[in-house]
């Protein structure tokens, strides 16, 4: 049985982070089946456009099989109803999981604490793309950062000083950035503390279908972007803007802006060893896609990665401009396959050998976990799939040992990734 888009009535907005309605009908949940083979400053999100910057494109390359899906087995962690993302904190061997529904808890050798280590349920509004949905901490664990949407349906960054327990403190709530949000879905919700120590925040286009009031390649919109912040406070704002930004002195652009053209950067991480930006870009209607940014060049500074002129590698909006845009390095058709990314991040464990180097994802309507070679000028090889059918899968993670946990936000189970021999 198949369940199409019909809003909010089947509590998710297109398979929750998916399309927008109008995008291809949604898989129906299975149950999972191992494969064995900074005050707050609100902003507008509305106004001029610049031109975008240059970047090349880089094509995918062949590149041979050196995994074998029989290697990998799904061990299930813990359970967190809602669970939607997870960090980790300098000398904190825990596992800190954001639930949708608007907590964090922690996760210690496979025990769930009772006392949640923060409480913002009755400050947001959940379900569907809303809810708390991304979740951060400083280098040095003293504060986390979380993103979430606030009851008018916008956009909010905070941050809170966090003990030596792990326990958020409540009432050191500092709200750095509130953005408005004209629709309901593409909220984005990656959060993310740089190699820099700035915070990265993934901003969906704002919603509907199609970017309708084109403001993904409008870098006088905070939305359908990479944001770089200072969340350290100066000249009486909640944040600074770090002074290698690409558009700061730019007239009519956000200094705020990193990167423009995303349509849902729903995860967003960094290779532990290297600095690299990968992102994982929701699709539209036909193409989900994987964007790679070396640190090298700058690590997404001034990338515009096509949306809405592209989805994935594929012409989308006429009237947008088509100049100097970073081509995914891998996409994927609706389909079996899924129709709504999960990234993601680029595997440095231990435990599988085989899968070293390799970016692994999922996606939510299919469920499906896979894993994607990578050659050594960040070209996309072969791809191979690792699990299928788990149900809601939401994010794709590393712990603090750089080993795979995989989120489940409909049955709010966390997996972790194995060799299976």
């Amino acid at each position: 049985m198949k369940r199409t888009c019909l809003g909010l009535s089947i509590g998710l907005i297109c398979a929750l982070f998916a399309a927008a309605c109008g995008s291809t009908s949604v898989p129906s949940s299975s149950p999972v089946s191992v494969v064995p083979t900074p005050g707050s400053t609100t902003v507008d999100s509305s106004s001029a456009t610049v031109p975008a910057p240059t970047v090349s494109a880089s094509p995918p390359t062949a590149s041979t099989v050196a995994l074998s899906a029989d290697r990998v087995v799904l061990r299930k962690v813990a359970n967190v109803p809602g669970v939607l993302d997870l960090a980790t904190r300098a000398g904190d061997d825990a596992l800190y999981v954001a639930s949708r529904d608007g907590f964090v808890a922690s996760i210690d050798n496979g025990v769930v604490d009772p006392t949640r280590r923060l409480d913002i349920s009755s400050i947001i509004v959940s379900g569907g793309e809303q809810g708390l949905l991304g979740l951060a901490f400083a280098a040095n664990g003293k504060h986390a950062y979380v993103d979430y949407t606030n009851p008018d349906g916008d956009t909010v960054i905070a941050e809170y000083a966090v003990g030596s327990d792990g326990t958020f403190n409540s009432a050191s709530r500092r709200q750095l950035l509130t953005i408005k949000q004209p629709y309901p879905n593409h909220n984005g919700g990656a959060i993310r503390l740089g190699p820099d120590g700035y915070l990265y925040v993934g901003m969906g286009d704002g919603g509907a279908a199609g970017d309708p009031d084109r403001r993904a390649l409008n870098t006088g919109s905070l939305l359908g972007k990479i944001l770089r912040i200072d969340p350290t406070p100066s000249a009486g704002q909640p944040y600074s803007i770090p002074a290698g930004n690409p558009f700061v002195g730019v007239p009519g652009a956000r200094p705020e802006i990193w990167s423009i053209g995303l349509r849902n950067p729903w995860r967003l991480s960094f290779d532990r060893t290297n600095g690299d930006l990968w992102i994982a870009d929701v699709g539209q209607d036909m193409w989900e896609e994987v964007d790679a940014a070396p640190a090298a060049d700058g690590a997404g500074r001034g990338a515009n990665f096509g949306w809405s002129a592209f989805e994935g590698r594929h012409r989308f909006n006429g009237d947008q401009a088509t100049d100097g845009v970073t081509m995914p390095i891998f996409e994927y058709a609706h389909g079996d396959a899924g129709c709504s990314i999960s990234g993601g991040v680029r595997y440095h464990g231990t435990q599988i050998p085989e899968l070293r180097g390799w970016y692994v994802f999922g996606d939510y309507c299919s469920g499906q976990l896979r894993a994607l070679q990578i050659n050594s000028d960040l070209t996309a090889g072969t791809s191979v799939t690792l699990a299928t059918d788990i149900r809601g899968l939401a994010s794709v993670a590393e712990g603090p040992d750089g080993e795979l946990l995989v989120l489940s936000v409909e049955t709010g189970n966390v997996f972790a990734v194995q060799r299976s021999n």
